[in-house]
């Protein structure tokens, strides 16, 4: 038995290096954390640890969710072979990965055939943002539970393994993942429902759907770069990550516990114990100290970067709201939906804003701009270059064609 669960591994292994599109470029798990974070008096270890722990691989319960309700446990089971895992943007924790497993991904010997092979990576611990409780059955591994943690969204890979494989990099935002395509495998959803989670695509997701009905999906945000910005959403709700942290994992996880906001008249309690409030201190602690990553040696013209930093500051009028050390305005003011080019959302959705507690709409900090294409809220623009082309446009900068080109250097440079 012990054979044959190490050859599944291995097939979703070699797998994610034919299935997988890799992400090039990125820096270890350990150089994602502040090193001024970590220094700190006022940090201790202990927690920062614990909210690593709680954003890695806590559930807050919520498979009541994910295995009660949706019943994702017999969808992974019976169809969730590592191909399906790898499609809709799943990663692999190579740290957890026995040496055993990293030979037979070296000797490619091991063909893809069987979804026990993504239940055997689950016993293992190795699938980034995903718990799986795994119990021997009639002889056979068999996944009874499954849940879904702040790492499925908000963490990615490093590819240094292989493409799929690697270290982890929490706080980047895995836009390779495809939720809608996740949550409409479930056997518990009528077919006009699974429409709407099929139509988000890559990176995507629409944290409000399931409360205002509305379809409006929403890039995945970066979960580094926030200490010292107060609100940290698109819209500004709330005053720090907490209140972002209950809102998702009450009322898009599942976990136990309760979400209240008068504002969008949003009140949802999950079971009848608290598996969220003790852990958010911990949790925002770990996610103020992961910093936002470097642009990678040679991604951008130092030179063309800083005249770009001259049209930042003057004809490009962004330093207007994209102000101080975290380049935003933020902790001083919102926006309303006119003053932003975002606007109008894709596919004539709502505006965001509208559904939001805040009907406005926050200036985004920017660095580590370079790392999570697509941009805007809600994706519209693909490039950098269609960013800066989109704000000349609506804005009527009058930018020539070398000042955008600068201009995109000096944000790669962020």
């Amino acid at each position: 038995m012990k054979s044959s669960k190490l050859s599944l591994i291995t097939a979703l292994s070699v797998a994610a290096v034919s299935l997988t599109a890799c992400g090039g470029s990125g820096q270890p798990e350990s150089a994602a954390v502040s090193s001024s974070a970590l220094s700190s008096p006022a940090i201790d270890p202990v927690v920062l640890e614990q909210g690593k722990q709680t954003f890695r691989f806590d559930t807050f319960g919520d498979e009541t969710k994910w295995t009660d309700t949706l019943r994702m446990h017999e969808v992974i089971a019976a169809a969730v072979d590592p191909a399906t895992a790898l499609s809709v943007g799943l990663k692999v924790d190579a740290e957890a990965l026995p040496p055993a497993v990293v030979q037979g991904i070296r000797d490619g010997s091991i063909s893809l055939t069987s979804p026990d092979t993504t239940i055997a990576l689950l016993k293992l611990n190795a699938v980034v943002g995903l718990q799986g409780t795994v119990e021997t059955i009639g002889g056979k591994d068999t996944l009874t539970r499954v849940g879904v943690t702040c790492a499925l969204c908000h963490s990615t890979v490093d590819d240094s393994f292989a493409p799929g494989i690697g270290k982890r990099l929490d706080g980047w935002p895995n836009r390779d993942l495809n939720p809608g395509a996740i949550i409409a495998l479930s056997p518990a959803l009528d077919a006009a429902t699974k429409a709407v989670f099929n139509s988000w695509g890559k990176g995507k997701y629409d944290p409000r759907f399931n409360l205002d009905g509305q379809n409006g999906p929403q890039v995945i945000p970066p979960a580094y770069g926030l200490a010292g910005i107060l609100r940290i959403t698109s819209t500004g709700d709330g005053e720090d990550i907490a209140y972002w942290n209950r809102y998702v994992g009450v009322t898009q996880m599942g976990g136990h516990g309760s979400f209240s906001e008068p504002r969008t008249g949003v009140n949802v309690t999950n079971g009848t114990d608290d598996l969220i409030t003790s852990k958010l201190p911990a949790l925002q602690a770990y996610q103020l100290s992961l910093s936002a990553p470097q642009p990678p040696a040679g991604s951008f013209d130092p030179v063309a970067a800083a005249r770009g930093q001259a049209v930042f500051n003057g004809a490009g009028t962004c330093s207007t709201c994209h102000s101080g050390i975290e380049l935003t305005d933020a902790n001083s003011r919102l926006h309303p939906p006119g003053d932003v080019v975002s606007e109008p959302e894709p596919n004539g959705a709502p505006s965001y804003a509208s559904r939001s507690a805040t009907k406005q709409y926050r200036t985004a900090p920017l660095h580590g701009l370079w790392q999570h294409a697509p941009y805007f809220h809600n994706g519209s623009a693909p490039t950098l270059e269609a960013v800066v082309q989109t704000y000349n446009s609506k804005k009527s900068l009058g930018l020539s064609n070398a000042d955008m080109a600068d201009l995109v250097e000096y944000l790669k440079s962020l």
